[in-house]
């Protein structure tokens, strides 16, 4: 994707992360979402555009805002552990908010795995948690590897098929090197998320790369708009000459783990997105490990292979070899450069219409002063939000 005037003074603002917070916070207050369950939901969409992933950030906060008003997600009571042995344990998430039920198994999992070298977490009934990386992060600040998984609304064409079946189902794997750097792969089984795509539509964007989506019938196209009006996406890898059929094996994966495993909706059977006429039912699967459980020295050895890679010879000098993980670090270092996280104006303009909605107070911006630390800045979350 060629990113046009990205970096223009008058388009791009930078919002502090207190600002943000209190504005989710009051926009689930209006509809009746609790204090506890509301703070653990701000902080995953927060985190999320603090990493570069601006399609699962405040961009889905009006898609939580209407679960919760219409009722199709509850917004009361905890997690319930059906089923628990030795280092495994089988949850239903009670229609609960996603990050509700996610922070629960996650620490679960971590609770298992520092018993048993393993934790091994399966939920049923759960909803949308947001970046699978907020807690595989948790993992690994724990000095654990992190796994999470999720199964989402069919929107995803099966290589060969016409009809979409699966999800963008992401996988996350994250694990802890030295003096807090990491390896950190979190992607979609798609070439790219389906909030990429309404991303690149709110930008003003008129054309997506090849392998992205496709229209009604599965054929690739290139505009964003026929994707979100009864397209698609492909699966990783795009078509089966490039390696597609690949990316939906991931998906059926995934599947496998969360929907199969988890007892919940599964495949064409999930609800499709935005719709609240029925629970979402999503299937999550959460793994903690204890890598001293192997092999010593292990955040060491991995440091030496992060490091190996970064230092291979580019194809470009202007730009390094990267390890999963280095934009989104990159652009967290940038927020913290600017003290907020910076967005085009056009990316908060649905926010300004829910605030409207709900009578709550639009949170400021402040415009940015430094074009070259922003083009810095919208490079690395370009190479973060494509995951």
């Amino acid at each position: 994707m060629t990113l046009k005037k990205v970096f223009n003074e008058s388009e791009e603002v930078v919002v502090s992360k207190k600002a943000l917070r209190l504005f989710v916070l009051e926009c689930l207050e209006k509809v009746g979402c609790g204090v506890e369950h509301a703070q653990q939901l701000a902080d995953i969409l927060i985190c999320s555009d603090y990493r570069g992933h601006y399609s699962h950030g405040l961009n889905r906060l009006h898609i939580y805002v209407q679960d919760v008003q219409t009722g199709s997600t509850s917004v009361d009571g905890t997690p319930k552990v059906l089923k628990e042995k030795g280092a495994t344990a089988w949850v239903d998430g009670n229609n609960l908010l996603g990050p509700v039920v996610g922070n629960f198994c996650m620490r679960l999992a971590v609770q298992k795995a520092k018993e048993h070298g393993i934790g091994w977490v399966v939920a049923r009934n759960s909803n949308h948690f947001g970046i699978a990386g907020w807690y595989a992060d948790y993992a690994v600040r724990q000095g654990l590897v992190g796994m999470a998984f999720t199964n989402t609304s069919p929107c995803v064409f099966p290589t060969g098929s016409a009809e979409k079946s699966l999800g963008s189902n992401p996988v996350c794997v994250a694990a802890p090197a030295k003096d807090g750097d990491s390896l950190f792969l979190d992607m979609a089984s798609t070439t790219v998320a389906y909030g990429k795509i309404e991303v690149v539509n709110k930008r003003g964007g008129k054309r997506i790369p090849s392998g992205w989506g496709a229209d009604a019938n599965g054929i690739e196209t290139h505009d964003p708009k026929v994707v979100l009006n009864g397209g698609g996406l492909q699966p990783l890898g795009g078509s089966e000459a490039t390696g597609g059929y690949k990316g939906t094996g991931l998906c059926m994966m995934v599947e496998m783990l969360c929907g199969i495993m988890g007892g919940a909706a599964f495949g064409k059977n999930i609800r499709q997105w935005q719709t609240t006429d029925t629970s979402a039912d999503l299937g999550q699967c959460f793994v903690a490990i204890d890598p001293e459980c192997f092999a010593p020295g292990f955040s060491s050895r991995l440091q030496s292979f992060i490091d190996e890679t970064r230092d291979l010879t580019p194809i470009d000098v202007s730009r390094p070899v990267q390890v999963p993980g280095d934009p989104e670090r990159s652009h967290m270092f940038l927020c913290d450069e600017m003290d907020g996280i910076v967005y085009k104006k056009s990316q908060l303009e649905h926010l300004g219409n829910l605030a409207s909605r709900l009578d709550v107070k639009m949170f400021q911006q402040k415009t940015l002063q430094c074009p070259q630390k922003l083009r810095t800045a919208g490079e690395a979350a370009k190479k973060a939000d494509i995951m």
